[in-house]
This record gives structure tokens, sequence and C-alpha cells, in this order.
């Protein structure tokens, strides 16, 4: 599967959630989302430009969880492109566990609440950090993320391809105070290289 999509910083997230819902936008999530980067310790993957990862949705209404990998990064007309593989997970923790007893560490957290929809097959995804601006990604066929960019009534020019660490960077510059993209950031427990989000 291909993975399509553009980010921009949102400012207001009331109100694009308003206009999506409007346009018929469907709410599929709403909750925590909890992203486990992993690599050997070499940092083989990383260093080919491939992620694997773990990723848990926790919701009052319970736990859904999946072990997803994606290939090199590609630019197309201006969108990131990128080959994904995903598959379901019953059981987080003993996945965990398996990966680390192959060997494998986590270079990277990230936690953020999510609201996720879907408009005519384009995933909306609003995330909040927990020290960072709000992000929305648009993910689907070009035509639609742009018809989708149009229902959200944002600035087009500041939806961008960029990767997560140059959202961090620009936090950073204009705030002066280093971005938490996992809760434990926040308290410094835990210092993760910007480049491995």
């Amino acid at each position: 599967m291909r993975e399509v999509e553009l980010k921009s910083v949102v400012d207001d997230v009331d109100a694009c959630r308003s206009r999506l819902e409007r346009a018929g936008a469907r709410l599929v999530y709403a909750g925590r989302l909890e992203d486990r980067r992993y690599d050997s310790a070499e940092r083989r993957l990383a260093s080919s430009d491939h992620v694997l990862r773990t990723r848990v949705y926790r919701a009052p209404g319970g736990v859904k969880a999946e072990l997803g990998w994606k290939g090199p990064t590609n630019y197309e007309d201006g969108y990131k492109v990128r080959e994904e593989l995903g598959t379901s997970v019953a059981d987080p923790d003993s996945l965990a566990a398996i990966l680390g007893h192959i060997g494998l560490v986590v270079t990277r957290a990230i936690d953020r609440e999510i609201v996720q929809y879907e408009l005519d097959g384009t995933v909306v995804r609003f995330e909040q950090y927990p020290r960072m601006d709000r992000l929305v990604e648009v993910e689907g066929t070009p035509e639609g993320i742009e018809r989708t960019i149009a229902v959200l009534e944002m600035p087009r020019p500041g939806f961008t391809s960029e990767r997560l660490p140059a959202f961090v960077r620009r936090f950073q510059e204009r705030t002066g105070e280093r971005a938490a993209l996992c809760d434990s950031e926040l308290d410094g427990t835990t210092v993760y290289s910007i480049d491995d989000a």
C-alpha cells in the first residue's frame, strides 16, 4: 500500500472539525495514539530510511494495536509517498517483548491525543502532542487530499510533505522550548533525538 500525505500546523481544530462534519466526514477514532519505533542498536533501519513501529490506540472502548513497516520516503509532485505495510496485533506488550528479545530497541516514542476522520476515502487526523504545535495530517490520493484541504479552509501553502522533525525544529526555534513528542520527554526522563521523529 502507498501512503500519500501532507501535514500542517493547525490553529483552530474545533473549526476544522466542524467544517469536516458539515461536509459529511465520519469520525472514526478519538483517543490516545502511542507509537514506538524500533531499530537495531546500530540504526540499520534508519540508515536505509525504513521504519518499523508498533502503534497502540487507547480509547474508552478498548485497546487496538498494529505492527507497521514503512519503506524509503519519496516525493512526488509535492507529496510525501512511502510504501507501507501493517497488520493487527492482539497483544502489544508481548510484541514489544518479542522485538526486544530479537535485539531491537525503541529509538523513538511518540504519544499524542488524536481525532481522526474519513471523508470520501481521505483520512484526516488532528494530533496533539505533549508539548508541540497541533498538527493535521491529510492522507489519501492527491485529488482527495486537495479536496479535503479545501474543506478545512486552511491556507494551502501551510501544508507540506516535510517529516515531523521539521515541525519540531520550527516549534523550538519559535518558542525557545524543547518539544516533547512523548510523555517521558515532558519530565526529562527520556531525551530522544529530533531526527528519529
